[in-house]
């Protein structure tokens, strides 16, 4: 028998909110998170804009030495675990270690640790890098941090599908739980990729909006879209079985009841146009999770800004729920935070169940001009109630990985 997952802790830090509350009541109100970027030097760079994670001092979580020995996207998995642990309210000292585990993901990883270190090796010779180089870049080491400071002995892994690896890691712990393995996963994604080298990759492959108007910037399912912003940050979640969860008399904030994914298996960055492997994707979720498709009331959608993934996770959409594709909301909060990469499945999974609970779906901001391609209801620029019991959250990653996640509300 399949056991039931929920969530009893979320914890966040994010261009819109340094905490999972802070963050979710921001992106109801539709508070964009997109500035010029102030980390670093843009006067030769084409692209000024990103989603930076704001007020940001590592010695305000960390003791200096502590922070020095962890690259930033390390940081903000450890920031978010910690906050969703405290929520959680799970004493770890009485459980079994061994059933608790670990998944979270970068698509990356220490991307601006492996700048400064070339930087310095190019400079001094590369036998003079910091013998802290390999283990603080590698992008496993956020989710080996956060085993050794909880102490979780059981499963630790970290899933690299680019833009989909939130989502991955995520769905791949709920199946953990589900299947008996273990009882508890802290579980989501950290990125940290706005920086020279990772600003400037993705400007010269023609992804990133390169305007300087951030209201006009990240603009998700809008005729005049032309690219995604960049986003750091990181969303993690504390899974319990429930039974383990209400034995403990924890606060069920969600439960998590579908996991789909599937390959386009079509091409290194681009969709298939026809949305076919994302709405094969919906369907093996909705079909986990025993649902039909008119039960699903809110989808937060992939949802980038960039031409092809908007056109084709549209027609996605309709060809996963038929005529119920009308009458659904769909919104990208990606027009708030910027794209998270391997985090941006985890912030969005954070952001759709407190949605469920708010029985408010947030917006899709800077929606101005129609695209007749992208023709449903993408809740333009102001968040509306919904009555939904169940939400989706969708991730399309560069190869083809396509993950989706179906979220069940609390019952009164």
């Amino acid at each position: 028998m399949k056991r039931r997952v929920v969530i009893t802790g979320m914890g966040a830090i994010s261009p819109i909110g340094n905490t999972a509350t802070e963050m979710c009541n921001n992106a109801l109100a539709g508070v964009v998170g997109i500035e010029k970027i102030v980390g670093f030097d843009t006067a030769d760079q084409k692209v000024t804009l990103a989603g930076e994670v704001k007020n940001y001092e590592p010695t305000d979580y960390f003791d200096r030495m502590s922070a020095r020995r962890m690259a930033k996207f390390t940081q903000f998995a450890l920031i978010a675990a910690r906050e969703a642990v405290a929520q959680s309210g799970i004493d770890v000292s009485v459980e079994d270690p061994n059933r608790f585990g670990v998944n979270v993901s970068s698509g990356i990883g220490g991307l601006p640790t492996i700048e400064a270190e070339h930087e310095k090796g190019m400079k001094r010779g590369f036998d003079k890098v910091s013998p802290l180089f390999v283990p603080m870049a590698i992008s496993n080491m956020a989710a080996g941090t956060l085993a050794i400071e909880f102490g979780f002995k059981g499963s630790a892994s970290c899933i690299v599908t680019a833009c989909a690896s939130g989502t991955n890691a995520i769905g791949e712990a709920f199946r953990q739980i589900r299947d008996g393995y273990a009882d508890g996963f802290l579980t989501g994604g950290a990125e940290s990729t706005v920086s020279p080298l990772g600003i400037g990759g993705f400007t010269s492959m023609k992804a990133l909006h390169e305007g300087d108007d951030p209201a006009r910037a990240s603009i998700p399912f809008d005729k005049d879209r032309s690219g995604f912003v960049m986003g750091e940050g990181s969303g993690v979640l504390m899974l319990e079985e429930y039974e383990h969860a209400v034995k403990r008399g924890a606060k069920i904030l969600g439960e998590i009841v579908g996991y789909g994914v599937s390959c386009d298996a079509h091409h290194m960055t681009a969709p298939l146009e026809d949305g076919s492997g994302a709405a094969q994707c919906m369907k093996n979720a909705m079909k986990d999770a025993g649902i039909e498709p008119y039960q699903v009331g809110y989808i937060n959608a992939h949802g980038t800004s960039t031409p092809m993934n908007d056109r084709g996770e549209t027609a996605a959409v309709k060809l996963a729920f038929g005529e119920h594709a009308e009458n659904l909301l769909m919104s990208s909060t990606k027009s708030m935070t910027g794209h998270l990469l391997g985090a941006s499945g985890a912030v969005e999974a954070i952001i759709t169940v407190n949605a469920l609970a708010e029985g408010m779906a947030p917006p899709t901001m800077g929606y101005v001009n129609p695209d007749p391609d992208c023709d449903l209801n993408i809740v333009p620029n102001k968040a509306v109630s919904m009555d939904a019991e169940y939400a989706m959250s969708n991730s399309l990653g560069f190869g083809g990985h396509n993950a989706t996640l179906v979220f069940r509300k609390v019952a009164e």
